[in-house]
This record gives C-alpha cells, structure tokens and sequence, in this order.
C-alpha cells in the first residue's frame, strides 16, 4: 500500500500576512491586500495596482550579506520555510538527510534580479553584471537554499508550471513520499513578479485589472463586472511527511493530503478550455485516487482569478465534475484578498484549505457584488462562514493550460 501523506508544518509570507496566524485571520476579516504598486514607478503603465508584501523585513530570516546575494522570491522562500520547519520540528541532524526532499515551485523566479542586471549590461557595462544574478534568477534558487541551510540532501529542485506550479510542486512531493523515495519534503512555492517587466506583460495580456482609482474593490472572482486579476507575491511552505513517519516521530499532523490530479488542456497557451473539460478531469482523478464521493466535498478553493474566462472556464468544470451537487458546495476565491501569486497562489490556498479544515470556518470571496448569470455557484461572498469541512480542493490552473489539484482532508 502507498503511504499516507500527512501535513505537519506550513509557513507562508503573502499579501495579507507574514505568518500562517496573520493570514488566516486577515483572510477571515475579508482583508484586501490590494493597493498602489510601491515596488517600482508604474507611471508609464496602464497598472498601478498590486498585491505586494507589505513591510517584509528579510533580515528576520537571513543575515544582511545574503540578502543582498538573494531575490525576493528567493527571501520570501526562506522566511515562509522558516516557519513550517520550525512547526514541524524537522531536523537533518535527527533524521535521514537523504530522505528529505525540498520542492519548491516557482513559474518565473528572481524576475526583478534578472531585469536589473539586464540594465545594468546595457546602460552600463557588462562587468557591471553582479555575479550573483544567475543564482539570484534561477527557478531551482529557492529550493537550493532551503536544503543548504538545513542540511536537507534529498531530492531538490523547482517545477514550472505557471500558475499551476505550486500544487504541481506540491504534488511531484506527495508522489516522492507515497513511492518511499524520501520520508519528508519540504515544499510550496514562491513568487515575486511585481516589477516593471511583470506587470507590463499582463497587462498587455489583458489580464489585469486597470481599476487604478477604485482598487479598493478589486479583483472581483467571479462577479459579473470583473475585470482581470491583480498581481500577488508571496511564498507558501509545507511540511510534508509520511504518516508512519510523523506518528514515529511524535509529531503533530495537521491534515491530510491525500491526492493529486493533474491533466493538460492541450487547447490555447493563455485562455482555458471554455467548458473546463480537462480541468474538470484532474479533478475527477484527484477524487477518485483519494477514494473521495462527490458527496463528501465540502469546500473548494477556486483558481477564481476574476478574468472573464478563468471565471467561466472554472465553473462549467465544477459543474461538469459535481453536477447539482456543485451549488450545495461553498466555493471561494482567497484570490480576492491576496491578489494572484503566479507560481506560489496554489500553495498559499492549500495552506488556507489546512486551516478551514482545522477550524471549521471557509474564508470568504470579497469584492463580490453583482451575480454573473454564468457564474452561479456559492461563492461565499464578502464574509468567512462556519461550515463543517472535512475534505476540501484546492484548484490551480495555469497558462499553457495545466491543470493542478489538490484534495486535502481532516487526518483519522
């Protein structure tokens, strides 16, 4: 039999929070962490608006030399490790370094790094170039610096997958465990695309929302007068171990993880299959490998993006999955408070599901005002709501057309 996979430790630096405590009670008082992008000087774009990290201090997690060699995503990695390790009580020197994995998925890495030193060669010279810029920029960074500090020597390394990375990564880790490659993996993922470069090309996508003077009340997940998604950063950590191996160990199980399903729409390298036929495929699969009914859903975090499409899309595959059992299950977007994180949005909601899963309450979709005849399932508008839940999916869909879930679930 394939081992268990529990959760025995989560750390996350995210729009709304610097903590696991701090997000889930922000995420609860419906806190938008959309405002006016301060990262860079966003005159000449049609955006000013993001979901930044607010007052993030990386010298809480690192020293100041290795600030100054590291990028954001990579600092955001390290500080949100920092608490799950911490949580979980995992140590190199009590256990097997070789059987500790660390997986952490970003879709585009130290994208601010890379843009600087781009400038810097041809504004300047090129030996000007930091010699730090490529361990700065590559995607594997942030994986390759948690197992050098702690001395994790397992499998190590990052997955791309656009928005989908982080429960890609998430779930290649639950994979490695459940084979009994490793017994640990520390895993996730981290994003930091609020630059110049990040926010143009979006926008220039059309993904983005322009609400510049009424940011108050965007992104709008599933609202009939959405108008595109608002950028995010952040990293998502979890600590993930076989049950046999947590329970020899005394340690404290969070939850469950108990599937993975991933599929491709092989359809458009930016918009999703109108019908959500293959999103709703890894969904099946997910279900079905957990041995999880229709029925005993109870909670779904959405991509919930709040583009016309992603919406839609979303949607029709739910009902596709759930038939009229998808308007008894309460649906909502964390999106709508942490702005989309790219390659880290998914291990953030997974962190989300853990603790409605441990508290019994579903966080709420914010923004939502007005029903889009199209969008028409419960989407918990504008405030947490008590609701027993023992299973819930996280879904995470990314360009290219990957399509990443996640089931999570109480531990028995």
């Amino acid at each position: 039999m394939p081992e268990r996979v529990v959760i025995t430790g989560m750390g996350t630096v995210n729009p709304i929070g610097h903590t696991v405590a701090e997000t889930w009670e922000n995420a609860l008082k419906g806190t938008s962490g959309t405002g006016p992008i301060t990262l860079f000087d966003s005159s000449e774009l049609k955006v000013h608006i993001a979901a930044e990290v607010k007052n993030f201090d990386p010298t809480r997690a690192m020293d100041r030399k290795e600030v100054r060699r590291t990028s954001r995503f990579e600092q955001f990695a390290i500080a949100a490790a920092q608490e799950a390790i911490a949580q979980a009580g995992i140590s190199a020197d009590e256990e097997d370094p070789y059987r500790i994995a660390v997986i952490v998925a970003s879709a585009i890495g130290g994208l601010e790094r890379l843009a600087e030193n781009i400038l810097i060669a041809h504004e300047r010279d090129a030996s000007r170039i930091s010699p730090f810029v490529i361990p700065m920029l590559m995607a594997n960074g942030a994986a390759s610096l948690i197992a050098m500090r702690y001395g994790f020597q397992g499998p190590s390394f990052s997955t791309a997958s656009a928005c989908a990375s982080g429960n890609d990564g998430i779930g290649v880790a639950w994979h490695l465990i459940r084979s009994g490659v490793v017994d640990v993996a520390i895993t996730g993922g981290s994003e930091a695309t609020i630059t110049y470069t990040g926010v143009g090309g979006f926008d220039r996508l059309g993904a983005l929302s322009r609400r510049n003077d009424d940011w108050s009340m965007t992104p709008q997940p599933f609202d009939k007068n959405r108008d595109g998604l608002v950028m995010g950063e952040g990293a998502g950590i979890l600590v993930l171990e076989s049950a046999s191996h947590a329970k020899a160990r005394g340690a404290e199980i969070l939850a469950e993880l108990a599937a993975y399903g991933a599929t491709a729409d092989a359809y458009h390298v930016t918009a999703p299959h109108p019908e959500g036929a293959a999103g709703a495929k890894a969904i099946l699969l997910a279900l079905e490998t957990a041995g999880v009914p229709l029925d005993a859903v109870d909670y779904i975090n959405a991509h919930g993006t709040a583009t016309q499409l992603n919406d839609v899309s979303e949607t029709h595959a739910l009902k596709r999955v759930f038939g009229d059992l998808a308007y008894k299950i309460p649906v909502s977007s964390t999106k709508s408070m942490t702005g989309h994180m790219m390659g880290s949005t998914g291990a953030l909601e997974a962190i989300l599901c853990i603790q409605a899963i441990r508290e019994n309450i579903v966080p709420p979709t914010i923004h939502y005002q007005t029903p889009d005849p199209e969008c028409d399932l419960d989407y918990v508008p504008n405030e947490a709501r008590q609701w027993p839940v023992k299973v819930a999916v996280s879904n995470a869909f990314g360009f290219g057309g990957h399509n990443a879930i996640l089931v999570l679930r109480a531990y028995t």
